[in-house]
């Protein structure tokens, strides 16, 4: 049990990674216009990624896990740890970068290292997501600028009220994004060790029963509130400052539009009913938090005419999206090297 505590250790240093880079970004326009305490939005996503990610965790992870099935313990060790170290590094460079896009590229490194195939068509919707995401995002900021906009030129709200409602709706948008973050991304800090670890089923009071895979889901969900709570400040304000000069109105636009996109990609049950229906689905894959805020950052940028978009700072974060999979699956390759050769683990 010890061993597997330590293993898992790393999988728990990127549950921190998420929650200090991820996470944030559902409150970071919110905190940085001044709407929500930082404080507030911090206990807020706390609890509510944790009850996502233990209630509707599932989804995501059985994505992640077709595209490779990391079924020894010290490998699933090392790609969470070279996942989390990639995130760890750009979070101290400030930069708003993808759990999701770290995870994939620390897989990959393992596909190649154990001689596994890469499933190219699985590869490819993960893929497609992160372009379909940021996009997805500024196309409902942008719908929602509108609408929000002409509904307050219709009914007359007196700024004091506006002001109130939008601290109120930043709050519970805001409890809805973390509630689809936890859903939607527990997969990246915890899905690589569902396959190599087995605990018993808790009952808890015969009310609810946690089984093996949601135990593991809820030790991520706290390493993620961990995260937030200690190491998120920094990347907050570069998302609720440097790329755009927000107001409160659409810092509650940006919360909205990330969150709807995050539910999206990892609503289950919202597929199974389209499905069922013959319409067309989203993909259960886990999405970027930063992305989608990022997304509907310069979708607000663009629905107010595009002129105060800081490029330089938007240059900078597309960088990071780019050389995150890349460094990730590099140092994945590496480490597990050195776990088989040096430290004679089985990674495979």
């Amino acid at each position: 049990m010890l061993s597997a505590l330590f293993f898992m250790s790393s999988g728990l240093f990127l549950g921190w990674s998420l929650g200090a880079n991820d996470a944030a970004n559902l409150f970071g326009t919110a905190v940085g216009t001044k709407m929500v305490k930082f404080k507030t939005a911090v206990i807020i996503i706390s609890v509510f990624v944790i009850i996502g990610a233990v209630i509707s965790g599932m989804g995501a992870s059985h994505t992640l896990g077709a595209l490779g099935r990391v079924d020894a313990l010290p490998g699933a060790f090392i790609v969470a740890l070279s996942a989390a170290l990639t995130v760890f590094w750009m979070t101290n460079w400030g930069l708003p970068v993808s759990t999701s896009q770290s995870i994939v590229g620390a897989i990959i490194g393992w596909n190649f290292f154990a001689n596994m195939t890469t499933d190219l068509s699985v590869l490819s919707k993960i893929v497609s997501t992160w372009v379909l995401c940021p996009l997805l995002s500024a196309f409902f900021a942008a719908l929602f600028f509108f609408i929000l906009n002409k509904t307050i030129f219709k009914f007359n709200i007196h700024l004091l009220k506006l002001d109130h409602y939008t601290r109120i709706g930043l709050i519970f948008v805001g409890a809805f994004g973390a509630y689809s973050l936890g859903a939607n991304n527990i997969a990246n800090v915890m899905g690589v060790f569902t396959t190599s670890i087995n605990l018993p089923p808790i009952n808890l009071g015969g009310l609810y029963t946690l089984s093996s895979t949601q135990q593991l889901f809820l030790l991520g969900g706290i390493a993620i509130s961990v995260g937030v709570f200690t190491y998120s400040k920094r990347v907050m304000m570069t998302v609720g400052k440097s790329i755009f000069k927000i107001s409160p109105i659409a810092a509650l636009i940006v919360v909205m539009a990330s969150s709807t996109v995050l539910f999206l990609f990892a609503s289950e049950s919202l597929k199974i009913w389209l499905t069922s229906r013959g319409l067309p689905s989203f993909p259960l894959v886990p999405v970027s938090s930063s992305q989608a805020v990022v997304g509907a950052i310069l979708g607000i940028g663009l629905a107010k005419g595009g002129r105060n978009i800081n490029i330089s700072v938007l240059k900078s974060i597309g960088l990071g999206w780019i050389v995150t999979p890349v460094i990730s699956a590099f140092l994945a390759y590496i480490a597990l090297f050195f776990m088989q050769n040096v430290f004679m683990f089985k990674v495979y």
